[in-house]
């Protein structure tokens, strides 16, 4: 009988503990803060272990989250802004003064420090829109950064120096990605910077973004931004088949660099991912067809035409939503995340790669603000205002999801005035000042949410510890945009032919 009830008792325990994802060993995650209000890191981490990532990826040093990443065995590869380049190349003081802030400070190699293994030195610095601005920094501040490193003690490959670039590194002479060579503006620093990571033993990080090529190229044809590839849309190229533009994109890159006499550089991806809203392509289902084909091709490592035992590192993009990144890019920008901005699943996914989807586990002990919302009042005399008063609240809030295609978009002028006024009544925080509009917006308690249209709370403002590192963000200079006006002109235009037509 004993025995009986000890065995009931073990059953017990393993059915109330919560079941981790199995996420396999090359797959990290992005982590990026452009958002009004960041969840408490400790949060994000319980998020991070309960679905079983290993590794994460940083934009910048956020003393909150290398203080909660301490002591954990998470990996973490930690960037440094491009602002940030031009100092750190002429300056090596600069250099080791970053290191000392930024890296030692957080013990990494002890038990309760952080496990900084990559520190990447700007982040797409070379992209054609910046005109240059970063082509002869970027390698020399790599190299202080290297050397300050050393110095300080986290030499012989204990902490690896690399740079995050985008795919317009490289190009091809062709359509076929085996013609693929490094951009003639910038091959030689190129060459420069691969044989420095192949000295180092460092890798060689990209950036891969299947959506962009369906998103910009008039024409592309769609099934081949995805890896199942319904429409059986095929790439030849010298006997071998591309049957998705991401294999072509890594086989461009392979390509390139073995034209430049380095074969053997590690690949990493440093992002890539598939945003759920604010496109009529970024959808959830699409996001999830994406990932699904992703995760099936590196369980099964199954690697490219050019390179088919490649099983790369695969940072995702990204983590969570962030709610205030510029919009110039486009609308989708917002809504990258695989969680929504408070930290909740918004579609099912499985990390091993074998299809057996479900929600992976959400932010736990998340302090949101009372369960109350503010929509439009219809009932108000002064209607004609109501165009205003959405452009006013949707440039200073997040009104991305009402754009066409997106999934609060083409309801109504009332829900699209509700949606607006909402953000902007969470994002001060429900206060009671914020839910007027002149009488054009009121407080309810009825949740407005509809079918894939989500009405959010807001969650409390995180307060750091006593002790903490927190206080220095060396990140200080994060821009954020709000909605740009074109977008804004089209969401009162619309409003105002509904209300007038």
């Amino acid at each position: 009988m004993a025995r009986a009830m000890i065995l009931l008792w073990v059953l017990t325990l393993i059915l109330l503990v919560p079941a981790i994802s199995v996420v396999a060993q090359s797959i990290g995650v992005n982590w990026g803060t452009i958002t009004f209000r960041q969840l408490d890191p400790n949060i994000v981490v319980k998020m991070l272990h309960d679905n079983g990532f290993k590794k994460v990826k940083l934009f910048e040093p956020d003393s909150g989250i290398l203080d909660a990443l301490a002591g954990t065995d998470i990996e973490v590869m930690l960037g440094i802004p491009n602002y940030f380049l031009q100092t750190l190349s002429s300056d090596y003081k600069s250099a080791q003064a970053w290191v000392k802030q930024n890296v030692t400070a957080y013990n990494p190699g002890k038990k309760d420090g952080v496990n900084i293994k990559i520190v990447t030195v700007g982040n797409e610095a070379f992209l054609t829109s910046y005109n240059g601005t970063y082509i002869n920094i970027t390698y020399p501040a790599m190299k202080n950064i290297y050397k300050a490193l050393d110095e300080a003690g986290f030499g012989n490959k204990q902490i690896k120096v690399s740079t995050p670039v985008n795919g317009d590194v490289y190009t091809t002479t062709s359509y076929r990605p085996s013609d693929g060579v490094f951009r003639p503006d910038i091959k030689d620093v190129m060459i420069q910077i691969c044989q420095f990571l192949q000295e180092n033993e460092s890798p060689f990080i990209v950036n891969i973004y299947p959506f962009f090529n369906l998103y910009q190229t008039p024409g592309f044809p769609e099934e081949y931004a995805f890896f199942d590839n319904n429409g059986n849309f095929s790439l030849e190229d010298h006997g071998a088949y591309y049957t998705n533009v991401f294999d072509a994109n890594v086989d461009n890159l392979v390509a390139s660099m073995r034209k430049a006499k380095f074969n053997n550089l590690q690949i990493v991806v440093g992002e890539v991912g598939w945003p759920s809203d604010g496109n009529v392509y970024a959808t959830p289902k699409n996001a999830e067809r994406f990932y699904n084909g992703l995760f099936k091709k590196l369980a099964n490592k199954k690697g490219t035409p050019l390179m088919p035992n490649l099983d790369p590192e695969v940072y995702l993009f990204c983590l969570l939503d962030e709610n205030f990144k510029s919009t110039d890019p486009g609308l989708f920008e917002r809504h990258w995340g695989m969680f929504t901005f408070d930290g909740q699943p918004k579609y099912p996914m499985d990390l091993s790669g074998k299809g057996q989807n479900k929600m992976l586990v959400g932010a736990k002990n998340v302090p949101y603000l009372a369960k109350q919302w503010c929509v439009h009042n219809k009932d108000a005399s002064n209607q004609q205002d109501l165009p205003e008063k959405v452009g006013y609240a949707c440039n200073n809030t997040d009104c991305t999801s009402i754009s066409e295609g997106a999934s609060c978009g083409g309801i109504s002028a009332d829900m699209n005035a509700s949606v607006a006024f909402n953000m902007y009544y969470q994002m001060q925080d429900q206060n009671k000042k914020a839910c007027d509009f002149q009488g054009l917006a009121k407080i309810t308690t009825n949740d407005p949410s509809t079918g894939n249209c989500h009405f959010p709370i807001m969650f409390k403002k995180y307060v750091p510890s006593p002790g903490s590192h927190h206080g220095h963000h060396s990140g200080a200079g994060y821009s954020s945009s709000y909605l740009s006006l074109p977008f804004l002109f089209q969401i009162v235009v619309g409003i105002c032919l509904v209300l007038f037509a």
